[in-house]
């Protein structure tokens, strides 16, 4: 007994290697530019967006405040995954990720992934309110409940992180080491379990499943309600102002929710698909969402508008 714990102790894998993104060699150099060209324009939109909100005083409304968080999930979001992908690409040791370095980026991936989940169905309900019952929104809405529903989605999202990353890393890893993805997810690592997983998938797909199908079909609800109130304005211009106002937010949901419901509740999964299928998510849907709020929301340009003006007259003052 002894020398079998001693020789699961010296075969216990210390590090992974991420295989990257399926691609041929020779468009190393491409992808780097493109994945970094991305990343920096998740972090400058994202980070204008916070700016604006909490400069502009017209913007600090209940629909800002669940944006704003939405923007500061973003920029961490791809933070978790798009720095490690580029060192992959620039060089051939970038892929190698130690073991709690793994553990600690599936966490944040979960974790981060899930509350944006559970933000989205918080932020159709809110446009819910808005549109259904305008004259008693800024009451049922409140500095109070924006907090509790905002605080719930942070907690819910790392009580779900935690689950997966438990069910995760519970089983003995003793080779190999290749996980074919370019970050750190559950479905790739548990096939390099030394143990039946088969619990795991299940309990993994039924959590995962739970969340992302019951958000979704809670946010189906709210948008059904919306359409059904929106109808009802007597003016076009009152019809088509609602509907932008709801554009944005079913765009973004439907690019984050579709490939996610494709990757993780489908059968047969494979690698390849699932790595590039990935990048929906972790990657775009990040840089998505300021264009998504800003080319389509009036009152954002004309807050990103002051806020340049402001600085042009600073700086000639």
């Amino acid at each position: 007994m002894e020398r079998e714990k001693n020789t699961f102790i010296r075969s216990f894998v210390t590090t992974f290697i991420l295989m990257g993104i399926p691609h041929a060699p020779e468009l190393d150099i491409v992808l780097f530019v493109i994945f970094l060209v991305i990343y920096v324009l998740t972090l400058v939109g994202n980070l204008l967006i916070l700016m604006v909100i909490k400069v502009d005083s017209h913007l600090r409304t209940p629909m800002y405040y669940f944006l704003a968080n939405l923007s500061f999930i973003d920029m961490w979001f791809s933070t978790v995954t798009v720095p490690k992908t580029l060192m992959g690409l620039l060089s051939p040791d970038g892929g190698a990720i130690s073991f709690h370095s793994c553990v600690a980026q599936l966490y944040f991936f979960h974790f981060l992934g899930s509350t944006e989940c559970f933000l989205y169905t918080v932020m159709s309900y809110d446009r819910y309110l808005a549109i259904t019952h305008p004259l008693h929104y800024a009451t049922m809405m409140s500095g109070k409940t924006r907090a509790l529903l905002t605080g719930s989605t942070w907690l819910s999202g790392s009580v779900h992180s935690a689950i997966q990353t438990m069910l995760t890393f519970r089983l003995p890893y003793c080779g190999p080491t290749q996980i074919q993805n370019y970050f750190c997810d559950a479905p790739p690592i548990l096939k390099l379990a030394c143990a039946d997983t088969s619990a795991n998938e299940m309990v993994i797909f039924v959590t995962i499943g739970v969340v992302a199908s019951g958000c979704f079909f809670l946010i189906f609800l709210s948008y059904m309600s919306i359409v059904h109130a929106i109808l009802k304005i007597r003016t076009a211009e009152g019809r088509q102002k609602a509907f932008q106002t709801c554009a944005s937010h079913c765009i973004v949901v439907l690019c984050f929710f579709g490939p996610c419901v494709f990757n993780y509740l489908r059968p047969g999964s494979k690698d390849t698909v699932d790595s590039i299928v990935a990048v929906f998510y972790t990657v775009l849907t990040p840089v998505l969402n300021p264009l998504a709020y800003t080319l389509r929301n009036k009152e954002v340009k004309t807050a990103l508008l002051k806020l340049q003006n402001r600085g042009v007259f600073t700086q000639r003052k």
